[in-house]
């Protein structure tokens, strides 16, 4: 049996509908390890790499769309605990499971050297400025966010039942519980807020 998740729910999150992520996973998280750990980078990485990754979350823009408007039915941001976090409350609050291709999930280059390099799980990182949502046509949805200078891609559907699969390949699993935010590993168990 799910545990429902307590949240104001904007609409719907229906069997069939599209999962749509516009962002990319763990951006944020990999841009203030580079500015944390920059000495420390620079044994593995450029200069140039890490000023790029210290600039790049940064310099991105992180006005909020009218999701609506642009036809998701439902979406949630991606903050703490990154995308695996923003699903598994998705997920809760409407008692439904999805399937999501883990190949398919938008992470900048930069974010997936630093994650291996710190061994990192990107879709648990700190992912301000990355949303999920649900559409009645993902294709759609993500054409127009992109007409609007925003990344965005489909990366699974919603389920009938309460099963939250992962594919990556032929890898089929089950996402497990939401943990503790990767920067942590980091920086620390403190308050993400505290480095704003």
């Amino acid at each position: 049996m799910m545990r429902r998740i307590e949240r104001k729910n904007r609409g719907g999150f229906l069997p069939g509908q599209e999962l749509v992520i516009a962002g990319y996973a763990g951006w944020e998280g990999s841009s203030r390890i580079a500015l944390l750990r920059a000495g420390e980078l620079s044994r593995w990485f450029s200069d140039g790499f890490i000023r790029e990754q210290q600039q790049a979350y940064t310099e991105a823009d992180r006005g909020v769309c009218d999701w609506e408007a642009l036809g998701a039915s439902e979406w949630e941001e991606a903050g703490e605990g990154g995308v695996y976090t923003a699903l598994w409350t998705l997920s809760g609050a409407h008692g439904r499971g999805f399937c999501v291709d883990l190949r398919r999930i938008p992470v900048k280059q930069g974010t997936i050297e630093i994650c291996e390099r710190y061994g990192l799980n990107p879709y648990r990182l700190l992912s301000g400025g990355c949303t999920v949502l649900a559409a009645d046509h993902g294709f759609l949805l993500t054409e127009r966010l992109r007409q609007q200078g925003v990344p965005a891609r489909t990366v699974g559907y919603v389920r009938p039942d309460i099963v939250r699969e992962v594919v990556c390949g032929e890898t089929r699993g089950f996402m497990e519980r939401p943990r503790e935010d990767e920067l942590y590993k980091i920086t620390g168990p403190r308050d993400l807020k505290q480095e704003e």
